[in-house]
């Protein structure tokens, strides 16, 4: 079932999600869900995602494959354990506000929770061009003003160096807004 919640995970990441203790235990665990994955190499990390046999002993419809854009999977998985695995972490949330009016906003969130009645806004910035980032902030901004999220959320975003940090950190200005480095969460 992690599989089918994750998409695609790695050795490390499998190890933390469930405590293996040892990354010679999570290679053993890995190897007897063998008949269950595929695996590929990504920057020289084996990253495993479910197969047909996997996905049919899940009853999971979503048929994954190798992606060029996995990186970006394994990046939101890191936040999430980073954050210490919030109970009520959705990935892929769309959320709305005005709907069916000529003002209507639409923003799909790489993952969302909530904790302590503050909402939690997840942003991966893997490759994305950065005006798209911008435009993305800026609907959140317009959300918040409709009070879609009954108070200030917070926006937390992972990226890839240390420049792309400083970008969103000054076009998230007067937001409630972390940016992490991918490095930062392993």
């Amino acid at each position: 079932m992690t599989f089918k919640n994750f998409d695609y995970l790695t050795i490390s990441q499998l190890q933390r999600l469930h405590d293996l203790k040892s990354y010679r235990n999570a290679h053993r665990v890995i190897n007897q869900l063998e008949s269950f994955l595929n695996v590929f190499k990504d920057d020289g990390v084996n990253v495993y995602y479910l197969n047909k046999e996997g996905r049919e002993a899940v009853n999971s419809s979503y048929v994954r494959t190798k992606l060029t854009t996995a990186k970006h999977y394994i990046m939101r998985n890191d936040l999430y354990i980073h954050l210490g695995m919030p109970k009520s972490w959705q990935n892929e949330i769309k959320m709305i506000s005005g709907a069916n009016t000529s003002k209507e906003i639409i923003v799909v969130a790489d993952a969302h929770y909530i904790n302590s009645n503050k909402h939690y806004v997840v942003e991966v910035d893997n490759l994305q061009k950065m005006q798209k980032n911008k435009i993305k902030i800026d609907k959140y901004r317009t959300l918040i003003q409709r009070n879609a999220f009954k108070g200030m959320p917070m926006l937390i975003w992972v990226t890839t160096t240390q420049y792309r940090q400083s970008v969103l950190k000054e076009l998230c200005e007067g937001l409630d807004c972390t940016v992490y480095l991918k490095e930062d969460l392993i």
